[in-house]
């Protein structure tokens, strides 16, 4: 079960965490490949992958965390766990905000419940689909030592690892290398570049503190999604639901958020299929398999719009193009600029006209 903090216990939730767990659990199911004999290698091999991917990650681009990264192997339950705990943390402002009103409102149970559920459904999907996680919100609380998972951990799901493995008869070692790559270039990031964490967290605060949870806000969200529905435009395409509730004074961080996002995901692809090339054997198929993989239509389409994982398959391909095209204009460590600061940061506009960050940065 997640770990509750102890002022979180005492405050009116907006959503009923347990409830949440429990439904992502059932949804999540199990796999019977996690009790073979198959899954005996996982924490042994992640924990050399993830070892050695770091140092080839540092080598190929400059950025060495302050510590060495920790790899943990965890079923779909404990990955769901570590995930209730971490966007617990992360809805705490909102719930501090709205608190006083959940405990006055006689309808605040039926609520709880009802956001449970989905949630919970969500985090079970969700839960069948992650290979790798590095988790972005490293508590700074005394109470984190109570978490299901070690601060600042790599998370490999080792259910659904052995099941793609199993399913396109990947090379064990090589895939949970070429896995290990991308989650540990995430890490480099946000604990080699010391602004980073907090600078993206403060976008996310900025857009959470946002959200209205006025249920007349949510009626006039959806009107104006209708509006944009009928001018032939999808009104998820720019960020799921967090974009829709954004209030309009909060987009320009949305927009800052997102092309952050972009530089990050397609930088972690970059570096991924670059060093995959040269030390993980059958990279190429492994990322033709995955690519099919993430193509996806009916029901499980229309959930990654809602949720806004289609934004985030386009910036996987948006960020390594504006990378690819950085390095190929001025060099392989051109990208470094953008480490500097905020300011270095390739805008919205920029990330399809490489040329122009280029020309400002210079």
């Amino acid at each position: 079960m997640p770990a509750v903090a102890p002022d979180r216990a005492r405050r009116a939730e907006p959503v009923d965490w347990p409830l949440a767990g429990r439904i992502a659990r059932r949804v999540a199911g199990g796999d019977p490949l996690a009790r073979s004999y198959l899954a005996a290698s996982l924490d042994d091999d992640f924990a050399e992958a993830s070892a050695r991917a770091e140092a080839l990650v540092a080598e190929f681009t400059g950025l060495t965390p302050p510590a060495p990264a920790r790899a943990r192997v965890l079923d779909r339950a404990a990955w769901v766990d570590a995930n209730v705990v971490s966007m617990q943390r992360l809805l705490a402002p909102l719930a501090d905000r709205i608190g006083h009103r959940v405990a006055r409102s006689a309808l605040a149970p039926v609520g709880r419940t009802v956001t449970a559920t989905e949630l919970g459904v969500l985090l079970g999907w969700m839960s069948q689909r992650v290979l790798g996680q590095y988790d972005l919100l490293v508590p700074d609380a005394p109470e984190a030592a109570a978490d299901p998972t070690p601060d600042d951990a790599v998370y490999y799901v080792g259910p659904n690892v052995l099941a793609i493995e199993k399913r396109f008869a990947f090379r064990p070692r090589d895939f949970r290398l070429w896995i290990a790559l991308h989650e540990c270039t995430h890490r480099a990031q946000f604990t080699a570049v010391p602004w980073l964490r907090p600078y993206y967290l403060a976008l996310v605060g900025d857009l959470l503190g946002s959200i209205d949870p006025d249920p007349r806000r949510l009626v006039e969200a959806l009107r104006a999604a209708l509006d944009e529905a009928r001018r032939g435009r999808n009104p998820l395409d720019d960020g799921g639901l967090v974009a829709l509730l954004a209030a309009p004074e909060h987009r320009g961080n949305l927009v800052r958020m997102q092309a952050l996002m972009t530089l990050l995901e397609g930088h972690g692809n970059r570096v991924m299929n670059a060093l995959g090339a040269e030390h993980v054997a059958g990279q190429a198929r492994m990322a033709r398999a995955l690519e099919a993989r993430r193509r996806t239509s009916g029901v499980t389409a229309a959930l990654h719009k809602l949720v806004g994982l289609d934004a985030k398959l386009r910036q996987y391909q948006v960020g390594e193009a504006f990378v690819d095209a950085i390095e190929r204009e001025a060099g392989p460590r051109a990208i470094d600029v953008a480490w500097r600061g905020p300011e270095w940061l390739p805008t919205a506009t920029e990330l399809t006209a490489p040329t122009e960050w280029l020309a400002r940065v210079a």
